[in-house]
């Protein structure tokens, strides 16, 4: 199994959460400094901030290997869109850390949002 840090539309209430079905949420987890999300419209891409000091705010899933394989098609690893990257996580209550995708395109002209991306969950 493989531990997961989504913070976009694969989070609960997302429109890709699909993904995830038949998978184990871990709960609420944000991750360690130095994040931040940018805008692509209707999906966020996280991407290094070195100066920041809040992290960005997700959900932890524990993921079999077929679910791996395909949220690395579904982020456009083998086209560079994102890549897979290990992510410390606050606090290290949870797990100490996790994989994620990283966005890896130009940001000109990108609204960054800070650390929090908006589903439509409502529990």
């Amino acid at each position: 199994m493989n531990t997961v840090f989504v913070y976009g539309t694969l989070k609960r209430g997302g429109s890709n959460h699909l993904f995830l079905r038949g998978q184990k949420f871990l709960g609420d987890a944000r991750t360690a400094p130095g994040f931040t999300l940018y805008s692509l419209g209707h999906y966020p891409g996280m991407v290094r901030a070195p100066g920041d000091t809040v992290g960005v705010t997700g959900e932890l899933w524990s993921v079999d290997e077929e679910c791996l394989a395909e949220l690395d098609r579904l982020e456009g690893l083998d086209e560079g869109l994102y890549e897979r990257i290990d992510v410390l996580l606050m606090p290290n209550d949870i797990a100490g850390s996790a994989q994620t995708y990283l966005y890896l395109r130009q940001l000109d002209g990108l609204a960054p949002i800070g650390d929090y991306w908006p589903t439509q969950r409502t529990t």
